[in-house]
């Protein structure tokens, strides 16, 4: 098992903690070490199932992408053998062998004339790829616990970054959700995209939903993840204040509320938002898109049942059990998971066992 890459910054990663020790005999998809990005903290899943003969990664350590962590093989290969694995292993992070190769690069796409970048990983002859769709003020980055396993599954999944966000131009129009809707069904169009199984998160579930409204025919599956226009409430202070947010100070306290666990929110993360904040035209997207989602008021303006009515796809809805952004609504068929608003992020595997089912 080697260390994963969680995005197209990730050089390195930290091993924080072992779920597992040698000897364990484990399963594919058992949690098995908790490993921090300079992005944020995550737990890489075992891609495999089998005895863990031997660690090598201990806590603490800084390791390249792709430095072996710990060997799994059956207990009758014999130890000279997985001794000979682990000084490979030490000897390729010591030369600095583990070098990057061709690295998939994001892409620009035009749509209803404007430019929308995207990064699509896995075969592309692979149908009805996984579009990946984010949410108020995040990217396509915010996938990266999601989009490289589905890949590695053999899907084609295809992050984009809505107009006005991450690395896409920052004409937004009228920033409606008929904006937003008709670029996403434009992208899928522009790439040659027959059908796809859309995932979206927070305003991107409500633009995946009005997708399938608009377009069912182009729809293999929703599955989205504390999706906008659920229930009235939200965290209007939040949504302002993100907008308006222009220093550290006052933007990491609002970046907190997104996590059940506040401590995941890194420096660079941090960093990473209020870069993207200052470039021109950002502010007046964003204050566009937020006239959206909240009318005049503080309640939410979209009603996301309503677009869902008669739409006849497979659908899952996914939330954190303690978002304090979007509350997790009643009455409502959901998959609850131990996480804040940024499920995908908190809580990938289990998001990951959602989308699955789906494929």
């Amino acid at each position: 098992m080697t260390m994963p890459k969680w995005g197209l910054s990730m050089k390195t990663g930290k091993i924080v903690d072992w779920f597992v020790s040698e000897g364990d005999t484990i399963a594919k998809g058992d949690d098995i070490v908790d490993i921090e990005t300079d992005k944020i903290a995550g737990t890489l899943e075992s891609p495999v199932e089998g005895l863990v003969r031997r660690i090598i990664a201990e806590p603490g350590s800084d390791l390249p992408v792709g430095a072996v962590l710990a060997v799994v093989a059956p207990a009758d290969v014999p130890d000279a053998e997985i001794d000979a694995v682990v000084e490979e292993a030490r000897a390729a992070v010591e030369s600095g062998a583990l070098e990057e190769g061709d690295e998939p690069e994001p892409q620009l796409v035009e749509v209803g004339g404007r430019t929308i970048s995207y990064l699509s990983l896995g075969p592309d002859e692979a149908d009805a790829p996984v579009v990946l769709v984010h949410g108020y003020g995040g990217d396509k980055n915010s996938w990266l616990f999601v989009q490289q396993p589905l890949a590695e599954d053999g899907h084609r999944a295809i992050a984009l970054d809505l107009p006005g966000h991450g690395a896409s131009g920052k004409d937004v129009g009228d920033g409606s959700l008929n904006t937003l809707t008709e670029t996403v069904t434009g992208f899928l169009d522009a790439l040659g995209v027959g059908r796809a199984h859309l995932v979206g998160h927070s305003l991107g579930g409500a633009v995946v939903a009005a997708v399938a409204r608009a377009a069912p025919g182009k729809v293999a599956s929703l599955t989205l993840i504390a999706p906008a226009g659920f229930t009235p409430e939200v965290d209007a202070e939040y949504l302002r204040g993100f907008a308006a947010a222009s220093s550290r100070r006052e933007l990491k306290p609002l970046v907190g509320r997104l996590f059940a666990d506040e401590a995941l929110v890194t420096r660079q993360l941090v960093d990473d938002l209020l870069r993207y904040k200052r470039l021109d035209g950002v502010d007046k997207a964003l204050t566009a898109v937020l006239g959206t989602l909240l009318g005049d008021g503080d309640r939410q303006a979209i009603d996301t049942p309503a677009l869902l009515k008669d739409v006849d796809v497979p659908l899952t809805v996914v939330w954190g059990a303690s978002d304090r952004i979007v509350p997790v609504p009643d009455g409502v068929e959901l998959t609850r998971v131990d996480a804040g608003h940024m499920a995908h992020m908190e809580a990938p595997g289990e998001v990951l066992t959602a989308i699955r089912a789906r494929l």
